[in-house]
């Protein structure tokens, strides 16, 4: 199928990490024009360099989207180059904090709300009113099951992925009428080559996630393509009639088994 990239300009926040690094390399392939937002220029660097070395067109920017000013520059510099940005993908986010709410600290709270969320924020108040403008766009935001159903110790990372369906679903609406889509995507756990495993041995790797794997109905954990194949085809010409949805990549995790 063909998704209709071939002319698009897709920006992706966090594009250095795991998922979004899958993201930028899979809009890619859809022929997809990448721009790769990242605070860490050379982990940016590096995805960018993949996707040319493949033949696809790819930008690598730093920024920190929790400096407005820097994101409003930054963005126009990447609309001046481009010419503009069809497809955002709001992926960047910091999950690593882990404590029981008496114990969690205050600044990684503020810190979390400002990557998670206000970042999201930043970056789509100087995207969404041009693609509005031109009456074509495509906005993909990446909550997680954590803003579903909460997550025991991840108090600031919940909070953030739960606001940002709201987030998603408010664009939903304001774009609703001007050609501008905005879908929300809630993935379990993301363990790439480890999701072959079998819980039993993956048991034998991480208790953890061989827990959460024995209780998805799939008996496995996702992969990194799981949730980009998903994200390149709500950024595609043939999503348009999908907008404020909320699509979980679980295996199944989230459904109510006996």
């Amino acid at each position: 199928m063909d998704l209709g990239l071939g002319d698009k300009t897709a920006l992706v926040t966090g594009g250095g990490g795991r998922i979004g690094s899958e993201d930028c390399e899979t809009l890619a392939a859809e022929g997809a024009e990448i721009v790769v937002l990242d605070v860490d220029e050379d982990g940016a660097e590096t995805v960018a360099d993949g996707i040319e070395d493949d033949g696809g067109t790819a930008h690598a920017v730093g920024c920190d989207l929790t400096d407005r000013e820097d994101v409003a520059a930054t963005i126009e510099a990447i609309r001046e180059e481009t010419g503009g940005i069809d497809v955002l993908v709001n992926n960047a986010g910091m999950v690593d904090a882990r404590a029981r709410v008496e114990n969690f600290e205050d600044d990684i709270w503020e810190r979390d709300i400002a990557v998670n969320l206000t970042g999201s924020y930043n970056v789509t108040r100087e995207v969404f009113p041009a693609m509005c403008e031109r009456g074509w766009g495509r906005i993909v935001t990446m909550s997680s099951m954590a803003g579903w159903q909460g997550g025991f110790g991840q108090l600031s990372y919940s909070a953030t992925k739960a606001a940002l369906i709201g987030f998603g679903k408010t664009l939903a609406l304001e774009g609703a009428q001007s050609g501008v889509t905005s879908n929300v995507v809630a993935p379990s756990i993301v363990v790439g080559a480890l999701a072959d495993l079998p819980p039993e041995q993956l048991e034998e790797v991480d208790e953890h996630f061989a827990r959460i794997a024995k209780a998805t109905p799939m008996r496995q954990l996702g992969r990194e393509e799981d949730v980009a194949n998903l994200v390149a085809y709500l950024a595609s010409e043939q999503s348009s009639y999908i907008t404020g949805q909320v699509v979980g990549v679980t295996g199944g995790i989230d459904l109510f088994s006996f």
